[in-house]
């Protein structure tokens, strides 16, 4: 885990300063390496490449930038997993050090551009190819590991997070990202927040060359279900994957932790860890909040978790004074807002782990790719309803019935709220405007943004074109579901995993995200891994022996709910208040402050509205504020 950055020049002509430029691409994400540094210029200066370097495997021979017998070089972030098993592929005489990131050398000298297709792992990495004059860039297959970039006056600047490529650009709002962040709270295809600072998607590379910079898509998770095996065939499948997973995730030179959240995802996760690693080796983290009720402290589960899994567990009581002293940074690391108010303990639980790791799995995916949000039900009932009055409910191997998934519908509970406005409008209309209306969020906001002001571009029609992707057979609504976010939440969540634990140093490692594990996933029909209108069934059923009963018995998980609503009323009242009302605060282009400030007391008890808002606010402080000195890292003239 480590971050990485890089200049190039498409004119082939020396970059100014070049060296000094790459310090201080360093300096800005230091955070992420602490345990050494390093650059590496050609001769020619057209290029270089910057590393920082967080050691957890091979602590002595493996810094970088690191250069193979022929000339090429690489920076990297991440890790790769199967990295012993590809040393023996490639021939163990090739490698002069025990690391991961040689082995990246030898199989692009191997296998071209197609080495990522061998790869087991989470990898975001930019390699000089010396005889084709070639710089590859590539990230792993879910977007795990972050790589973003822009070109300014002809020159490709590259990072692991935006903010180091600040005082290259112009700091402006990309208008199609903000409108995208309103509506979903993520953004979508590529965008980011600011203008001309672009992301390479999960699963695609990049060649950059003098005249060449176009992503390339290496992989492309399909939902193609398997009708011929049953149940008992998918549910060993999936619980050797699992097993293979968390071992090979457990591969590191140096102590290894988990996060317990005291649900099922990070849950099983750390049980399986303690049960492979030895339950003296392994700690868990837990971040709850005591002082306001159970509704925001799961931390009665987590203790049964550990206890039964055997391993110590260090928890944190998250308070108010925590928010006010950490959100800005909370903001700064994330380098745009993105997904819910998560970040803010995520980042506290992450601090904790610090302090006693340097390596914490988690439990990040499990929604995403078997089905645990609460909306696939609520959308998935609307359907059923659809089709039994239509009378084609029992076309196809693709439907749950609405017979079957009315004895589940006690998930439903406490949604009544979110029912009703949802059925109050466009029933029954077409699956992706369904969905779409169930994730929207845009309309929280109708007072506070100058709509106006952000063009014509519409997020509806890019979600649709994501949402009917060719990927996924038009009749599984469930599979629509899951790939919409499997496309696009879950990068967001990923991107806040890095974000809130490299602020640390520490990196966060996600076992169920494990491509051949996600792949089989994909091909189980929705009446297996949606049994009855079940959530997560399939997957209840594979970690069964590994959990405690009280965990499977949940009926309340929460996600991590933050008491924001209580915060924004009570002791953080000031501190947000004077957010909103500060004299550039009530200059905004994009947003009204001033009717923020009206808005405070109305917020919902878990409503979204203020976070989302107070998180741009702030976001504005720490980079479009600040422009002047980023600037002022590099001379005005050579930007």
């Amino acid at each position: 885990m480590c971050g990485i950055a890089g200049i190039y020049n498409f004119d082939l002509s020396p970059i100014p300063s070049i060296e000094r430029k790459l310090a201080v691409m360093n300096t800005i994400q230091k955070h992420r390496g602490p345990d050494g540094d390093g650059t590496w210029v050609y001769r020619k200066k057209h290029i270089g490449l910057a590393h920082q370097r967080l050691s957890i495997i091979d602590l002595t021979t493996g810094d970088q930038p690191m250069k193979d017998s022929g000339g090429n070089i690489i920076v990297f972030n991440g890790e790769i997993y199967n990295y012993i098993e590809l040393r023996k592929e490639l021939g163990e005489e090739l490698f002069t050090t025990t690391s991961d990131t040689e082995v990246i050398l030898h199989a692009y000298r191997r296998w071209g551009v197609d080495c990522v297709k061998h790869f087991k792992g989470m990898f975001a990495f930019a390699l000089w190819d010396d005889v084709r004059q070639v710089l590859f860039c590539a990230r792993d297959r879910f977007g795990i590991k972050p790589f973003y970039y822009t070109i300014v006056h002809n020159t490709f600047y590259f990072a692991s997070e935006i903010k180091t490529l600040l005082p290259f650009i112009q700091i402006k709002t990309d208008l199609e990202g903000f409108k995208d962040y309103l509506t979903f709270q993520f953004v979508l295809n590529g965008r980011t927040l600011f203008k001309d600072v672009h992301e390479l998607s999960p699963a695609h590379y990049l060649e950059v060359t003098s005249n060449r910079c176009n992503p390339v898509s290496y992989w492309q998770l399909n939902y193609s279900p398997d009708f011929d095996h049953t149940h008992t065939y998918f549910q060993e499948k999936l619980t050797q994957l699992l097993n293979e997973s968390v071992a090979l995730h457990l591969r590191s030179d140096v102590p290894v932790g988990a996060y317990v959240s005291g649900g099922l995802d990070s849950g099983v996760i750390a049980s399986l860890a303690a049960r492979n690693k030895g339950k003296d080796n392994i700690v868990g983290f837990h971040g709850k909040f005591a002082s306001y009720g159970n509704e925001y402290d799961e931390s009665s589960y987590a203790k049964i978790l550990a206890s039964q899994a055997g391993f110590n567990l260090y928890d944190i009581d998250i308070q108010a004074s925590h928010f006010i002293q950490n959100i800005e940074k909370v903001i700064y690391h994330l380098d745009y807002p993105v997904a819910g108010p998560g970040s803010f303990p995520q980042y506290m639980v992450s601090q904790l782990a610090s302090q006693h790791r340097k390596v914490v799995l988690g439990g990040q995916g499990g929604d995403e790719i078997f089905g645990g949000y609460t909306r696939y039900l609520i959308a998935y009932f609307e359907q059923c309803i659809k089709g039994a009055i239509d009378g084609t409910m029992h076309g196809g191997n693709f439907i749950v019935t609405y017979e079957s998934i009315i004895p589940n519908l006690s998930a439903l509970q406490n949604y009544k709220p979110l029912l009703k406005d949802f059925w109050s409008d466009g029933l029954f209309e077409n699956m992706d405007h369904r969905y779409f209306k169930l994730i929207n969020r845009s309309a929280d906001m109708l007072h506070e943004i100058h709509w106006d002001a952000l063009g014509d571009y519409s997020p509806f029609e890019s979600f649709k074109q994501i949402f009917n992707s060719s990927n996924v057979k038009k009749e599984s609504y469930f599979d629509l579901m899951t790939n919409f976010d499997f496309k696009t939440l879950l990068p967001a969540l990923l991107h806040v995993e890095d974000r809130m634990s490299m602020a640390h140093g520490l990196e966060a490692r996600v076992p169920l995200l494990y491509h051949p594990m996600i792949e089989v996933a994909a091909t189980i029909p929705s009446n297996i891994k949606f049994k009855d209108g079940t959530m997560k069934y399939i997957f209840k059923e594979i970690i069964r022996p590994y959990i405690p009963q009280a965990l499977l018995d949940r009926k309340d998980k929460m996600g991590f709910p933050t008491p924001l609503t209580q915060w924004i009323t009570t002791e953080a009242r000031d501190y947000v208040y004077d957010i909103f009302s500060s004299q550039q605060a009530r200059t905004r282009e994009l947003v009204d402050n001033s009717r923020v400030i009206q808005s405070l007391d109305k917020e919902k008890k878990f409503g979204r509205k203020i976070w989302g808002l107070l998180s741009l606010e702030l976001w504005h402080k720490s980079f479009h504020d600040k422009a002047h000195q980023y600037h002022a890292m590099i001379n005005k003239e050579e930007i």
